[in-house]
C-alpha cells in the first residue's frame, strides 16, 4: 500500500485543484511520490480532453481589468467556466480568471478562440488537465470611454463573482456610474439606448403589441395610442437609459445621469452561464 498522508492529499488538491478520489488514485500509482502523482494527474487529464469537450461548463466567475488608454480608460471582462463550483472556488481556477483576463488584454483578443494561441491558451489546456473538468473562456467584453466603471457581484458568498459589469461615462456620468452599475447587475438592460435597439426588433414589439390589441377588442381609433404605450412598456424593460432606477423607481436611470450632468456612452454585462 502506498505510504501517504491527508496532508499529502491535501498539498496536492490545493495545487492542482484535482479532485479527492483523483489524488488519491495518482498517489496509490506513484506509491505515494506526489511529483509522480501530480504527473499522473496532469497525464491523465490531458488524456480525457475529447471525453470532456461534450459537458456542459456552466460554473465559473467573471474577472475584469480596467485601466488607463490614450484619452480614458478601458474595462475588460472575461467569464471563465468550468463544470462545478466545487472548482470555481479554487483557488488555482480564480488565479486563471486573472491570467485569463490579463491575456485578453495584453493579446487585444475579442473572441475566446483568439487566446489559443497565448501561453494562456497552453495554462488554460493544462488547468482542465490538472482539475479534471471541462475548462473554457466563453466570451470576452469591453468597454472604453473617458472613465470606466466596473461592478463585481458575488450571488453566493462562498463563490467568485459571478456577474460583472463595466460601464463607460464622462467625467461627470462618472459620479453616479457605480450606482448604475449596480443598477445593470441587478435588472440586465440589453440595450442602452432606444436607438440602439435593431428595426426589426421594434417592428415585432409594434406587430405583436398591435395584434394583442386587437384581439383584446381595444377601439380601433385607440389602438395607436395603446401599441406606442405598451412599446414604450418594452423599451423601459430592456433600455438601460429607459429603465426606473433601482434606487429611485420614479426615475429613470436617464434622468439621474442627466441630473449628474454626466452621459453614458456603454456598457458590459456578464453573469455566468447566461
Amino acid at each position: 500500500m502506498a505510504n501517504y498522508t491527508a496532508a499529502d492529499i491535501k498539498e496536492i488538491r490545493e495545487s492542482t485543484g484535482a479532485g479527492m478520489l483523483d489524488v488519491k488514485k495518482a498517489l496509490d500509482e506513484a506509491e505515494g511520490d506526489k511529483t509522480k502523482a501530480v504527473e499522473l494527474i496532469r497525464v491523465k487529464g490531458l488524456k480525457g480532453i475529447a471525453k470532456r469537450e461534450g459537458r456542459s461548463a456552466s460554473e465559473g466567475l467573471v474577472a475584469v481589468d480596467v485601466r488607463d488608454t490614450d484619452g480614458g480608460q478601458t474595462g475588460t471582462l472575461v467569464e471563465l467556466n468550468c463544470e462545478t463550483d466545487f472548482v470555481a472556488k479554487n483557488d488555482k481556477f480564480v488565479a486563471l480568471g486573472d491570467e485569463a483576463v490579463a491575456a485578453a488584454v495584453a493579446s487585444g483578443a475579442t473572441e475566446p478562440e483568439q487566446l489559443a494561441g497565448t501561453p494562456f491558451g497552453e495554462a488554460l489546456t493544462n488547468a482542465g488537465a490538472t482539475m479534471g473538468e471541462k475548462i473554457l473562456v466563453r466570451r470576452i467584453g469591453r468597454a472604453s470611454g473617458e472613465k470606466v466603471t466596473s461592478y463585481m457581484h458575488r450571488t453566493n458568498k462562498d463563490l467568485p463573482p459571478q456577474v460583472g459589469v463595466l460601464v463607460a461615462s464622462d467625467e461627470a456620468g462618472a459620479t453616479v456610474a457605480r450606482d448604475v452599475a449596480m443598477h445593470i447587475a441587478a435588472f440586465s438592460p440589453k440595450y442602452l439606448t432606444r436607438e440602439e435597439v435593431p428595426a426589426e426588433i421594434v417592428a415585432d414589439e409594434r406587430r405583436i403589441a398591435e395584434e394583442t390589441a386587437k384581439n383584446e377588442g381595444k377601439p380601433e381609433k385607440a389602438l395607436p395610442k395603446i401599441v406606442e404605450g405598451r412599446l414604450n412598456g418594452f423599451f423601459k424593460e430592456n433600455v438601460l437609459l429607459d429603465q426606473p432606477f433601482a434606487k429611485e423607481p420614479k426615475k429613470s436611470v436617464g434622468a439621474i445621469v442627466q441630473e449628474a450632468g454626466g452621459t453614458l456612452t456603454g456598457f458590459v454585462r456578464f453573469r455566468v452561464g447566461n
